[in-house]
């Protein structure tokens, strides 16, 4: 069992990557994820475990050493966890990489809380609970094994959902205000506390969104020829015309009404 360390500075134009490596019970890379607080992304270096990849990303990781890797591409990756297959999104695919890191602060930025006490590490999700639990390793790491026979390590969930957008779904697109009566009045019985939701309903854009009706009659009319001229554009047009043209501009004086 072996450790080593190296330790990035910031920087304001690159990725910075605190990578940790350890060669851990003869495990290899693509079984073993670390749990990494100076970490900036996800990372997988075996581009085979990703279920879903975008190879037109590009990035830079800057280690501590002051030497650069090349992300290749950013995805979706399913880990296998206690029998159950579990989705990490926003990987960095980094063939360089030695070893897979878990990015403690992605996680945060998913709305997840990190709790580390008493050599255990915890990861709370807002609704669902505690979802990710492992102990320290005797090196001092937190480590995930994605294998299905691990019995020390669970894992339900890692991605953070709106749930206030997940309730107006449940109750036909009601409005969110409509929720909040709901949880005001007490009329639904195990409806959770629901925060703001920072998710835009597209279906409701489409079905809901009112259109104003064109006016009757004018607001204004000119009182002398040529003081207002109203000009529509029509085309492209087929077939086109035997001159082979496909536009016409239409211009009518809004005084005669001449066209």
């Amino acid at each position: 069992m072996s450790k080593e360390v190296n330790y990035a500075e910031l920087n304001n134009e690159e990725e910075i990557l605190l990578m940790s490596r350890v060669e851990l019970y003869g495990n290899n890379r693509e079984d073993v994820w670390f749990l990494d607080s100076g970490c900036s992304n996800h990372m997988c270096g075996d581009k085979d475990m990703f279920c879903e990849l975008n190879e037109e990303f590009r990035q830079l990781v800057k280690l501590g050493n002051n030497t650069r890797m090349t992300v290749l591409g950013k995805g979706k990756i399913k880990l296998p966890l206690d029998g159950m297959q579990h989705m990490v999104t926003d990987v960095f695919y980094v063939p360089e990489l030695k070893n897979n890191l878990l990015s403690i602060s992605q996680l945060q930025e998913k709305g997840l809380a990190i709790l580390n006490k008493s050599g255990i590490y915890k990861i709370y999700h807002p609704v669902r609970g505690l979802i990710i639990q492992t102990r320290m390793t005797v090196n001092k790491m937190f480590v995930l094994i994605a294998k299905d026979q691990v019995k020390d390590v669970s894992c339900s969930h890692t991605h953070a959902q709106d749930v206030s957008h997940l309730w107006h779904y449940r109750y036909g697109h009601l409005s969110h205000k409509g929720l909040r009566t709901l949880q005001y009045k007490k009329m639904v019985r195990g409806l959770p506390q629901l925060p703001v939701s920072t998710t835009k309903c597209t279906a409701c854009f489409s079905g809901k969104q009112h259109k104003e009706p064109f006016p009757k009659k004018s607001q204004w009319r000119a009182s002398q020829r040529l003081q207002l001229i109203h000009a529509d554009i029509c085309g492209p047009i087929t077939p086109t015309s035997n001159s082979k043209k496909r536009y016409f501009l239409c211009l009518i004086d809004d005084y005669s009404r001449k066209t």
